[in-house]
């Protein structure tokens, strides 16, 4: 199924540069260079993903996670903003900033990830895949900030979990690469952890076992 994406930034310039990047596999169906243009173009083209600046005139000058917050009822399958059967609009943030209150801001206002200006075409293509199949990805650096922020909630919620206590400690060593935001790069993982890639695979499906899920997707989340 061919993925639907909406850009939105208030440079047509670097709207340009990321379409000729993303129309080699993907659909753009539409673009927006403010908060009002990008609450509408969304609201009528109902995207698989809206790459969005964190930075953006109009609106209340809330940028990004204004954005965010009015297109809320499309991004929570909950919120009742999506006919049956229809899935819900995913967020990744596209941005030169790479400030932490940046970050934090967009991910709080329902962002799936977060990428900065400084990724490559391929990669970008690969990122909004993988956040429009449901994961959260971040340039590696800016995780540790989603991570700081919610580190004290996700903390608590681990402590409870008996099945997390059943992974290794190199599982879980895997297992904080990938949500730091390396899904589905083994080899990045091997060189982090200075162990191959067919061992990382290893360790991946030990943990899908352990846990009883079907799915890297399911692993990731």
């Amino acid at each position: 199924m061919t993925i639907r994406v909406v850009l939105v930034d208030d440079h047509r310039l670097v709207r340009s540069g990321v379409r000729a990047e993303l129309e080699r596999d993907l659909e753009v169906v539409g673009e927006a260079d403010d908060v009002d243009s990008a609450v509408e173009v969304v609201t009528r083209e109902r995207p698989d993903v809206v790459l969005l600046d964190v930075h953006l005139p109009g609106g209340d000058g809330g940028g990004g996670a204004e954005v965010l917050r009015r297109c809320g009822r499309l991004v929570t399958p909950m919120a009742g903003g999506q006919a049956a059967g229809e899935r819900p609009i995913r967020f990744l943030a596209l941005s030169v900033s790479d400030a932490a209150d940046d970050v934090i801001a967009v991910i709080r206002a329902g962002a799936r990830g977060y990428v900065t200006k400084t990724i490559d075409g391929p990669a970008l293509s690969d990122a909004v895949r993988r956040v429009a199949e449901g994961d959260a990805v971040f340039s590696p650096r800016l995780a540790g900030f989603v991570l700081d922020a919610f580190g004290t909630a996700a903390a608590d919620v681990a402590t409870g979990d008996d099945e997390l206590d059943r992974l290794s400690a190199r599982e879980r060593e895997v297992m904080r690469l990938i949500a730091r935001g390396y899904a589905y790069k083994d080899k990045e993982v091997a060189r982090e952890l200075y162990i191959s890639v067919k061992t990382v695979e290893t360790h991946v499906s030990a943990m899908l076992r352990k846990l009883q899920l079907s799915s890297r997707h399911e692993l990731t989340r």
